[in-house]
């Protein structure tokens, strides 16, 4: 995972951070994130490229979904945001 991973950008770490937020309100795994909602969200277009280069997630017009790959480096930022809270 380390490849795909090191040195992402913070626009693509966002839609990890979205991912990761969902995870932890709902308390079940992540394995794909709305890319445009229909009512003005959208994750950011640079990141979600970014995130399909690196293979970490395959996007539609309307979803982002992650590989498994993604969908580990979503359970590694659910557990570094606990760690920063001492958990």
């Amino acid at each position: 995972m380390a490849a795909e991973t090191n040195d992402l950008s913070d626009r693509a770490l966002s839609i990890f951070a979205f991912a990761a937020y969902h995870h932890l309100i709902s308390g079940q795994p992540i394995s794909s994130v709305v890319r445009r909602d229909g009512s003005g969200h959208h994750a950011d277009p640079q990141g979600a490229a970014e995130v399909e280069e690196r293979g970490l997630a395959t996007l539609s017009d309307d979803e982002i979904t992650f590989t498994e790959t993604g969908i580990a480096f979503v359970e590694t930022t659910v557990a570094a945001i606990r760690g920063a809270g001492g958990r």
